[in-house]
């Protein structure tokens, strides 16, 4: 989040880290243990949290029964093939299953080890499979986009099922990547095999495809990239892609596609299609292997549906039956025209998938991307008021409903509306000081890559903050942390320039929501400070809550605030990379951020091994 003055947000971002330090940081905290080995000795390479409680150094590999695993992995180095074992671990210890796996990495052998626990407090009949399946849940979404992108004129839902077995889960993908000029690459596929491995080729593909797409993306020349990419890759070689340019403006659409099936095309009518896709091998299975591009069109009020094979295959029906199913929900859940609009939209992929549902579960994982054409696109907007503070309340409400209207969440919205209050409530306090009260305007649109721009603008007299302003005065500063950019001018008045690239999160599963819960985060006004309380799972989700609550309280990082993590049950790295932000703002102002996390407990653990009480006193 930028803070200098003048700093507008650039066009296209360039790619993010989906690769091995997302998988890394995923596995990490995985409730099953895990280890990395090479040979000849063995040797292990890297062991995560849950692994290096089990012996006396992250080395030493546990003992299940009479039978070392030690030895276990050294015939599996060997030989090259998968062995499962089960017993009681050494020391009276619980059940467990150990299922040791050989990997290609280099020129000595390695393989992969997962030791989980089968005791009976396990829930019996977990349609996860166990703890397995919750790691390869984790890493899955760890590795899915954090965001999509918000555009005036398409609006886009991605969502990730896992399958009811863990040993099946882990390839399914999609992306949604803006090139800028209105241009959005949209992408869905599936990498071979299962479980982790399968999660860690995923990535690779995503990240390579992003890298390739923002070089020149032109579906011909990704999906011959992506060929070449793979053939260097047994793991992902053989995965299949959709990939697909959309011109969110006209609605102009090109594509092709790798093994994988046709999108399903909804007219704003209800008339249900599937585009026209000529077949093509996997990827990387023939080198130089020619791509056929084709083109269509998306009609205002026209969804596009991508899908990956387990959407067809969690109806447990023939494939032919399955397509039917998959078009009928569709066309169900478009029906509505109250749920292409606002904040109800982010749902739809959830909502496809599902509605593929029986009660058998789903044998496969299943990702959904939907990107939905606007019938209308969203008109800018324009307040004209006068300069005063029983003005404020009508710039919010009107901005927030806007704000909704073009489909931003909650927790986006608070930090913009404060942002625009702020100026508002500069002009009405300082604009016609000694004056009567003038006139204020506040604009706001979208541009065609969901570039945010609001404008406040008054005719009154500039006046330079303050150098020491105390408690007063620290809008500007608080503008600034809020959004990605802010100008001002006092030329024939005072324009107070807002913009912030607006993004969505991806939909929730209802049915296995990552990291529990979620968290709630309120602010505790009753002491001298205010208190930001967060209990629960601090996920991605919930950690924008806290960031943007943290702010509030603390009026953009002006007035000193305390956190307490003490009900807290899981604190991600995202959580992490918050209170680094807040604890730099606070001593960029010159307080301390207190933060409450117990002693001894997995919060204060990962606050001390982050380094953050280098930045924070921590009680």
């Amino acid at each position: 989040m930028s803070t200098s003055q003048g700093s507008f947000p650039p066009g296209p971002r360039p790619a993010e880290d989906v690769g091995p330090a997302a998988l890394v940081a995923a596995l990490e905290d995985a409730p099953s243990a895990l280890w990395f080995v090479a040979g000849p000795g063995p040797r292990t390479l890297w062991a995560n949290a849950r692994a290096r409680t089990l012996g006396p150094t992250p080395h030493d590999l546990p003992v299940v029964g009479d039978r070392p695993v030690a030895d276990v992995v050294a015939d599996v180095l060997r030989t090259g093939r998968p062995v499962t074992l089960s017993g009681v671990l050494a020391g009276d210890g619980p059940e467990v299953t150990v299922a040791v796996r050989p990997l290609a990495a280099g020129a000595d052998p390695a393989a992969v080890l997962v030791l989980e626990s089968t005791a009976e407090d396990q829930e019996p009949g977990s349609p996860r499979g166990g703890a397995s399946g919750d790691v390869v849940e984790e890493v899955q979404h760890s590795l899915l986009p954090p965001s999509l992108p918000l555009l005036p004129d398409v609006r886009l839902s991605g969502s990730y099922h896992p399958a009811s077995s863990g040993r099946v889960a882990g390839g399914d993908w999609y992306d949604a990547v803006s090139l800028g000029h209105g241009r959005l690459a949209l992408v869905i596929g599936d990498a071979v095999g299962s479980g982790v491995p399968a999660a860690s080729a995923m990535s690779r593909l995503r990240g390579a495809m992003r890298s390739s797409a923002l070089r020149d993306p032109a579906p011909a020349a990704v999906l011959a990239a992506l060929d070449d990419f793979a053939a260097q890759m047994d793991d992902v070689q053989g995965a299949s892609v959709f990939y697909a340019v959309l011109d969110a403006a006209t609605g102009a659409l090109a594509y092709a596609a790798a093994g994988h099936p046709p999108p399903l095309l909804v007219e704003a009518d209800g008339r249900a299609t599937r585009l026209l896709v000529e077949a093509r091998l996997p990827l990387g299975t023939v080198r130089g292997a020619a791509t056929p591009v084709a083109a269509a069109r998306l009609e205002r009020g026209a969804t596009l549906v991508l899908y990956s094979d387990g959407a067809v295959a969690a109806a447990c029906l023939p494939p032919a039956a399955g397509l039917d199913r998959l078009t009928a929900v569709a066309r169900a859940a478009l029906a509505d025209p109250e749920t292409l609009g606002g904040e109800a939209a982010a749902g739809l992929a959830a909502t496809i998938a599902a509605g593929m549902l029986t009660g058998g579960g789903r044998p496969d994982d299943v990702a959904v991307l939907v990107a939905h054409r606007r019938a209308r696109s969203v008109e800018a907007l324009r307040l004209d008021l006068l300069a005063v503070p029983a003005a404020l309340p009508a710039v919010r409400r009107r901005l927030s409903a806007w704000l909704t209207a073009l489909g931003m969440g909650e927790q986006d919205r608070v930090g913009v509306v404060v942002a625009v209050g702020e100026a508002c409530a500069n002009a009405a306090e300082h604009a016609y000081r000694d004056a009567e009260p003038g006139p204020m305007q506040v604009t706001a649109a979208v541009d065609v890559d969901g570039v945010l721009t609001v404008t406040v603008h008054d005719e009154g007299t500039w006046r330079p903050p303050d150098r020491d302003p105390g408690d007063r005065g620290r809008g500007l500063l608080i503008m600034r942390q809020l959004v990605d950019g802010m100008v001002v001018r006092g030329e024939h008045g005072t324009t107070v320039t807002l913009r912030t690239r607006l993004r969505q999160t991806p939909d929730q599963e209802p049915e296995h929501p990552v990291g529990g819960s979620g968290a709630t985060v309120v602010v505790d006004r009753e002491g001298a400070d205010p208190v930001v309380r967060a209990a629960g799972d601090v996920d991605l989700v919930s950690s924008e809550q806290l960031r943007i609550r943290l702010l509030e309280a603390s009026h953009g990082g002006t007035v000193r605030v305390e956190l307490d993590l003490t009900a807290v049950t899981l604190f991600s790295s995202a959580a992490v990379r918050v209170v680094l932000a807040v604890a730099a703002i606070a001593e960029a102002e010159g307080w301390r951020l207190v933060v409450h996390a117990p002693d001894g407990g997995v919060t204060r653990h990962i606050l001390e091994v982050s380094g953050l009480q280098r930045l924070v006193e921590l009680r």
